[in-house]
């Protein structure tokens, strides 16, 4: 090849496939190989599999081919099918898809230099391919000069280059263009379906409702075979909307598709935001409009020669192929590489020069001007944008800006799309489409001169004599005198006389229900009947009569001929002429009509049921004029098919052809009916068709009619006629032709006079939408559909095709979804008397099933992408708009209630959810663009113009780690989109109130594509931090009220945990650790100007210091901030509990170690200690509210412990620091005490009822010092101490007071020799080291009244503390340990002293050792194990322990037997005489032996002694209340008895036992608690009592240190 092409796109559409075999042998799949690159489908089985799959490859060789392989799948490996090889140079050159070529496979490949060149050995299988080369998509700068100088050569082409092309297009046929009048479009209902029903180019299944045979695929309301076009300008109507301006352009995003495809792939689309009436998108218009031109399947080639797809029907290669696709490459090339060249034009070059036609007519078609400048528009943008770079695209901005519309219709193109420039302004103002590209509505009969011509004539014979204009029969009531039957229904004529009417004009004769139904015109039949009868003066009479009316018609009616002749664009000389010729054809009537009629009966449905078994045997009668014929009968079917032709010859084109329907019977029902009346079957239904609405082939289906009213009738019938009328040429059916004249009249009130507006007319009442123009041309349509038998349901669906090609036009989306509601219920809506559904119905539809559905599916995509870009088209600044757009979403949903009512799909898309995807994508692609412009957006709205402020640096506009500039604004712009959604869009799209709200969908997709973006940018923030720790928590801050504002309640969001908190946890924690040294310094600040202030309280009332309140101040600031996050996330919020609290404990804890540290400083002030005091109480009070108002329970777990925590510790504090205040008094209240003590010894007397008055004053007399003390100190607390600081003083005042009264005054120590031995024994135990606190000079016994004045005394004491209330309430007075240790010693002076010694006995459990070492064995033969826990022993005493209760009087006895001394430890310079001491202790035994003892045993130190003892115990206690001693002594002559050891044996331990053998460990000392050393003392003072001396005696006795020297 002489130049080298770029890599140009080659499309493969794998269709189908017939196999031979059965279709269980075949599960086959086809690979596509070329260049290297191989492509496979899915795998199908069957003998027909069906793919319909796309493929895309670049080629850039020619000279290769392409390689097709079908292999059969097997279970290990797969064999081949066949295989074809098809070279790239016999592949055609279109932009659309085609039909598709079935190839047969090959067995074997031809193979040369390791390449394939060809195929042999044919096998029966056959593949339909559509392959096909689209032109490059980019062109280089020098490919750009190459095509530049091919466009000038082509621009400079003489005149007589033109003829001869003229004449070579009108010598070979050109391909149909691919529009709604189609011709011969039989895949149409497969190929062009909407995408909702079918496959998209990435799946891998088969279309969803596809299949191969197709009900009524060759149903068409057009001549049966096809009609040739004559006219190279098809498409100048779609290219003339290249003369438009070119708009400046700005940063591009890609476009979805290229193309308008069957498969509902998108067209451009341009930004979802525009300029305010400033800024389009540039190119946009253009690209549309080029859209629009490729898309009809016709492409004009450079030099006039037509297209082809370099095949003959035959399958072979066209001669000279090469010359005639070459230039229709390089123009295509050219055209397509201009505009989608990625440079865009800059704004300085707003519009480019126009190309004008200044000059005389130029003796070109129409379509070759339109087409010459298109061509030099492209050749101007070419050169202005060669030399200029693209914008560079922002560092920042989002893959795939601007596209947004993935998945409204189909999988995007995935070929390189021309980026389109975005528009720069959220007012959203764009230029609308017109409408759907032209191969989904173009109007094909606007250039079919030869079809306009004929329609002209036919206008102007209806409109010249119109059927509503005739004149009506003049019916009289007719007598019969021989059977007659009605002209309408055929019947008889029943009754004696007056069985009918008779017009008495024409003579027709017609049953009185059926006048109505007579439509014909009597004046007209009078004439025929009368020229045929010989009057000659009569039809003279009635011709003029008919004269003058059409002379009034056109005297008064001008502007509808005007209006004709405009619309056909007539001269006014033919004009005229045509008129004469139309007046005498009318004139002329049916004498010299003549036509020859085929009617085919094919086949009819939804018949009625007239036989018991529910089915009928139907057949048919075809009558013309007096010719009837009959088909065969079908039995038992509702459904026939007949497929019978009868040929008629009629001579009256007034006649009619009556087709009725029978139910055939042979019964005997039917025979009788067969002797009484002509008619013996059940009628089915008729259609009576007027023989002048016949021209031409038709392929009509029929309603089937009632003849009376009692007929049961439903279905219809589908008749092809064929009609060769004598002088007439073969023509089109009328309702091609009405289609031809609908299509012009629209054209030329839209297009010609409207300057490309629809003109609505203004029409009212239910039958408004049969209104499509204004009076003049509404008039036209309806006398023509009159005249010539054209339904207004297809009148109605003509206006809807028509006004598809306008659909985006002002008022245009509400006519056609009223116009499309009521076909529907034309369709849908049944009667009750007709068993035929929806879809059977439409099935029948002249205007064609096909057609009508395929114009919906390409419109209802072509409505899915505009509103997808509804900002654009539907702005909000615009109310018309906003209705054009409920108009348009009711259009959607008439069209999914025509799917499902009239088609009857299964599951259509619900209209609801269509546009939710619709608004969904253009939010998406709305949300990147003002993202990628968000700077340049929110300086231009929400900044004032600052022409000295200098912009910001293209990489800094976007967002960036430096700083957080950029979210602000953008929250801001999606802010003003949901405000927009919501309060503009929602109240107009509010068809789905339970499904669809625009505003809360806005809200959504915002939010969720916001909430991506800024998590990846906080995520990226958090690796740098280069920002303050305040900036982020002021966008936390906004993009919190932006949640809460617009997301929070919807239903996706409805309780559902937000993401957002987690972006900025670090953030705010790293804030949180800030403001914990800020607190830290703020209360060490506090702290220092408290101090420097004396500790000087805030006011009378509070009675603490400021520090706490600016502590607090600062913390409770702190937590507000934390607290207006709302944080929505629990576990985020526990952790800036945590993290809180931990900052709350460590400024609290160091507040309060420092009062602590300092308060021993303070406490000879007189206020300041309580001030401090009050600051903690304070403290804990503040803490408490603080963790109230952080959530309490609510509060995390660890955070709630925390506080709790500290709350413990306060209080530890307080307590702390109280004890310490409260023993600071320590000292006075003890010289109050001795004061006391010394009024106390002082009363005499004895204790008697008569002086009781005396008890109390000698009571007040006692107190007076102490009470001195603590009126002055507790009027002072009162004031300046809050309550619970004031109760704590006041408990630590009435615990030092109790004790203090407890060891100076009642349990004072004693001088006598019992308190002297007590002492002396205290200080060598060790364990009554604190009498010595307890004595106070000299230490006295109490009296009886003496006690009784301390018992007055401590009820005035507890009456003062408590204070009438204010102070310590009355049951901690009565419960404190310290009073009832008071009381007790108090009580101790009243107890006898065999009550003391029970107490000691029952109380004391762990005299020696602890208690510990004691073992018991049943007798004194078992030798225990040696003792535990016993340090130091000293030896062991065994005794033999008996028990016994008298039978008789109760009387307790106990049986000692001392066995012996083991192991005893003492040193003696002199002879060791031990003995062994026995004494019982106990209650009750003043009277009775006590104590025993051994004989000595003489320097034995374990001496065995065998000696038994009784001792008996009375029967007031049981044996638990008594102990038995044992005393080891060294026996001395002459002077004491030294002890060795003592040893103690409590008789509960010997139990339940009778006897045993105790085993027991000798201590030093016996050891008692605070209990026994209280029973000791009292016992000590009783010099009286023999039984207390010697109770205080043996456990007084110790082991001397010396030992024995």
């Amino acid at each position: 090849m002489a130049h080298v092409d770029p890599a140009m796109p080659q499309y493969w559409g794998l269709k189908k496939a017939k196999l031979q075999g059965p279709p269980d042998k075949f599960n086959t799949y086809v690979t596509l190989k070329v260049q290297n690159v191989k492509s496979t489908t899915i795998t199908v089985r069957g003998d027909q599999p069906c793919w319909e799959q796309d493929f895309m490859f670049e080629i850039n060789r020619l000279d290769l081919g392409l390689i097709v392989e079908m292999w059969n799948k097997g279970l290990i490996w797969d064999t081949m099918v066949g295989t074809a090889w098809i070279p790239l140079k016999t592949i055609r050159q279109s932009e659309e898809e085609g039909s598709g070529e079935w190839t047969f496979l090959d067995a074997e490949v031809l193979m040369k230099a390791d390449e394939i060149y060809g195929t042999k050995n044919t096998t029966p299988h056959c593949v339909l391919l559509d392959t096909r080369f689209e032109l490059p998509f980019d062109i280089p700068d020098d490919e750009a000069q190459y095509w530049t100088g091919k466009l000038e050569r082509i621009n400079t082409m003489g005149i007589h280059d033109e003829y001869p092309l003229q004449e070579e297009v009108q010598s070979r046929p050109l391909p149909f263009a691919a529009s709604q009048c189609s011709l011969d479009d039989q895949d149409s209902a497969v190929d062009d379906r909407d995408s909702d029903y079918r496959s998209e180019t990435s799946n891998s299944l088969p279309p969803r409702y596809h299949s191969t045979a197709q009900p009524n695929s060759s149903m068409h309301q057009y001549p049966m075979g096809p009609r040739l076009q004559r006219h190279v300008d098809s498409c100048a109507d779609s290219v003339h909307s290249f003369d438009l301006d070119y708009r400046d352009q700005r940063a591009s995003s890609p476009v979805e598709s290229s193309r308008f495809g069957s498969s509902g792939n998108l067209s451009q689309t341009s930004s979802q935001l525009s300029e305010t009436g400033q800024e389009s998108a540039g190119g946009s218009e253009l690209e549309e409009s080029f859209h629009s031109y490729h898309s009809t399947g016709f492409r004009p080639s450079a030099n006039g020669k037509p297209p082809t797809n370099g095949h003959h029907p035959n399958g072979h290669s066209v001669a000279g192929e090469e010359e005639i696709r070459r230039p229709s490459l390089e123009l295509g090339r050219a055209l397509n590489g201009s505009m989608k060249n990625d440079a865009p034009v800059e704004r300085r070059s707003t519009k480019l020069q126009r190309f004008h036609d200044d000059g005389p007519p130029l003796p070109f078609s129409p379509s070759r001007v339109c087409w010459l400048k298109a061509i030099n528009k492209v050749r101007v943008q070419l050169r202005e944008v060669r030399n200029e770079e693209p914008n560079p695209r922002q560092a920042w901005a989002k893959p795939g800006g601007g596209s947004g519309l993935y998945g409204i219709d189909s999988m995007p193109d995935l070929r390189k799309k021309k980026p389109i420039p975005l528009v720069s302004d959220v007012s959203l103002v764009q230029a609308r489409k017109a409408g759907i590209a032209s191969a989904m509505a173009a109007r094909s009969s606007i250039k079919d001169e030869e079809l306009k011509n004929h329609v002209y004539k036919k206008t102007l014979q209806a409109l010249i004599y119109p059927i509503s204009c005739t004149t009506p029969h003049n019916f009289e009531v007719w007598t019969a005198t021989t059977p007659t039957y009605c002209y309408e229904c055929e019947g008889l004529l029943w009754g004696i006389a007056r069985q009918g009417m008779r017009c008495s004009e024409c003579g027709v004769k017609c049953h009185e229900k059926c006048q109505e139904l007579l439509n014909a015109d009597c004046l007209q039949r009078a004439a025929e009947k009368s020229s045929k009868h010989g009057a000659e003066d009569r039809t003279q009479n009635i011709i003029m009569a008919m004269k003058d009316r059409m002379k009034i018609r056109e005297r008064n009616k001008p502007e509808i001929f005007d209006v004709i002749r405009d619309v056909f664009v007539i001269s006014k000389a033919i004009h005229a002429q045509q008129m004469k010729t139309i007046k005498q054809s009318v004139l002329d009537g049916t004498s010299k009509w003549s036509a020859k009629i085929t009617i085919t009966v094919f086949c009819a449905q939804g018949l009625q049921a007239k036989d018991k078994t529910g089915s009928s045997d139907p057949y048919v009668t075809v009558q013309v004029g007096k010719t009837k014929k009959r088909t065969k009968t079908i039995y038992g079917n509702l459904n026939p098919v007949w497929e019978e032709k009868f040929h008629f010859e009629c001579h009256n084109s007034s006649d009619r052809i009556k087709v009725r329907v029978w139910d055939e019977d042979d019964d005997i029902k039917s025979r009788v009916k067969q002797r009484l009346k002509r008619e013996s079957d059940d009628f089915l239904g008729q259609s009576i068709i007027e023989v002048r609405t016949l021209s031409g082939e038709m392929d009509v289906w029929y309603n089937l009619e009632k003849r009376t009213d009692k007929s049961a009738v439903s279905g219809a019938i589908r008749l092809q006629i064929s009609v060769e009328i004598k002088g007439e040429e073969k023509v089109a059916p009328y309702h091609v032709q009405y289609t031809c004249l609908h299509e012009n009249l629209f054209h030329h009130s839209t297009d010609v006079l409207g300057q490309g507006v629809v003109k609505i007319p203004e029409a009212r009442g239910d039958d408004a939408w049969k209104v499509y123009f204004d009076d003049v041309t509404q008039e036209i349509v309806d006398e023509f559909a009159m005249r010539y038998g054209i339904e207004s349901i297809y009148q109605a669906m003509t206006h809807f095709a028509c006004l598809s090609s306008k659909y985006m036009c002002p008022g245009v989306p509400a006519v056609m979804s009223t116009l499309l509601a009521n076909i529907n219920a034309f369709y849908a809506h049944t009667t009750a008397s007709t068993n035929v559904s929806a879809s059977d119905r439409f099935a029948a539809s002249n205007f064609g099933k096909e057609r009508f559905v395929k114009l919906l599916d390409q419109l209802h995509n072509s409505l899915r992408i505009d509103l997808s870009t509804y900002r654009n088209h539907f702005p909000a600044s615009s109310k018309d708009r906003l209705q054009d757009l409920k108009s348009t979403v009711d259009l959607l949903t008439s069209i999914t209630f025509f799917r499902m009512k009239v088609q009857e799909l299964q599951s259509p898309p619900r209209a609801s959810q269509v546009v939710r995807d619709c608004v969904k994508a253009c939010l998406n692609s709305t949300y990147d663009y003002i993202f990628n412009n968000c700077h340049e957006l929110y300086s231009r709205q929400y900044q004032p113009l600052d022409t000295n402020k200098e912009d910001l640096p293209l990489e800094e506009q976007g967002p960036s780690i430096k700083n957080l500039d950029f979210w602000p604004k953008l929250i801001t712009l999606i802010v003003s989109i949901i405000e927009e959604d919501r309060n503009s869009y929602t109240p107009v799209l509010n068809q789905f109130p339970q499904e669809l709200n625009v505003g809360k969908v806005s809200a959504e997709v915002m939010w969720t594509l916001f909430s991506q973006d800024m998590k990846y940018a906080m995520e990226d923030h958090e690796k740098h931090r280069l920002c303050k720790s305040a900036d982020y928590m002021n966008l936390h801050f906004k993009v919190k009220w932006l949640y809460n504002e617009y997301v929070k309640e919807l239903p996706n969001f409805k309780g559902v945990v937000p993401d957002y908190p987690s972006w900025f946890l670090q953030f705010v924690l790293q804030w949180l650790d800030e403001n914990e040294d800020v607190s830290m310094e703020f209360m060490h600040g506090a702290l220092e100007r408290d101090k420097k202030d004396g500790f000087q309280q805030t006011s009378e009332h509070a009675l603490f210091s400021c520090s706490v309140v600016d502590i607090f101040t600062q913390l409770n600031q702190s937590f507000e901030i934390i607290k207006k996050l709302e944080c929505p996330d629990p576990t985020v919020m526990a952790q800036y509990s945590r993290r809180f609290s931990k900052t709350i404990a460590k400024v609290l804890l160091q507040y309060s170690a420092i009062l602590t540290k300092s308060f021993p400083s303070y406490i000879d002030k007189e206020k300041i200690p309580c001030v401090l005091l009050n600051n903690v109480q304070q403290l804990r009070i503040q803490l408490e509210k603080m963790f109230e108002s952080m959530g309490a329970k609510q509060m995390d777990t660890e955070a709630s412990d925390l506080l709790n925590e500290l709350q413990v510790k306060l209080n530890n504090v307080l307590d702390e620091l109280s004890t310490t205040f409260g023993n600071s008094f320590q000292s006075r209240i003890n010289d109050c005490m001795r004061q006391m003590a010394s009024l106390l010894y002082q009363i005499k007397g004895s204790v008697n009822p008569s002086n009781k008055n005396q008890v109390e004053a000698d009571s007040d007399n006692m107190l007076r010092p102490l009470m001195d003390f603590l009126d002055g100190k507790l009027t002072l607390f009162a004031t300046v101490c809050e309550k619970t600081v004031l109760k704590r003083v006041l408990k630590e005042l009435w615990r030092i007071v109790m004790n203090s009264l407890e060891k100076t005054i009642v349990l004072p120590q004693g001088n006598d020799t019992f308190g002297a031995q007590i002492l002396s024994a205290a200080k060598e135990l060790g364990q009554l080291s604190k009498l010595k606190d307890h004595m106070a000079g000299e230490a006295k016994s109490l009296s009886p009244k003496q006690c009784a004045v301390m018992d007055v005394a401590l009820d005035t004491i507890k009456q003062y503390f408590h204070a009438g209330g204010n102070g310590l309430k009355k049951a901690f007075l009565e419960k404190s340990p310290e009073l009832s240790s008071l009381r007790h010693a108090l009580s101790l002076y009243t107890q006898t002293t065999d009550t003391l010694i029970k107490t000691f006995v029952t109380t004391q459990h762990a005299q020696v050792h602890n208690g510990k070492g004691i073992r018991l064995t049943p007798n004194e033969k078992i030798q225990p194990s040696r003792g535990s826990g016993v340090e130091k022993p000293i030896g062991e005493v065994s005794i033999q322990i008996d028990l016994s209760t008298h039978p008789g009087n109760g009387e307790r006895k106990v049986t000692v037997k001392v066995l012996g001394a083991n192991d005893l430890k003492w040193q003696t310079s002199g002879m060791f005489r031990p003995f062994v001491e026995i004494t019982m202790i106990g209650p009750h035994l003043s009277d009775k032996k006590r104590k025993f003892q051994t004989k000595s045993k003489n320097n034995s130190w374990s001496p065995k002694f065998n000696e038994t003892f009784n001792f008996a115990l009375g029967k007031q206690d049981g044996f638990e209340c008594y102990e038995l001693q044992a005393c080891v002594k060294d026996y001395c002559f002459g002077r004491a008895d030294r002890v060795v050891g003592v040893a103690v044996m409590q008789l509960r331990d010997v139990g339940e036992r009778s006897g045993c053998a105790c085993w027991c460990p000798l201590g030093q000392r016996v050891h008692m608690d605070d209990t026994g050393l209280t029973a000791m003392r009292i016992l000590s003072q009783r010099s009286n009592d023999e039984v207390a001396k010697e109770f205080v005696r043996l456990k007084s006795e110790t082991r001397s240190a010396e030992e024995g020297r």
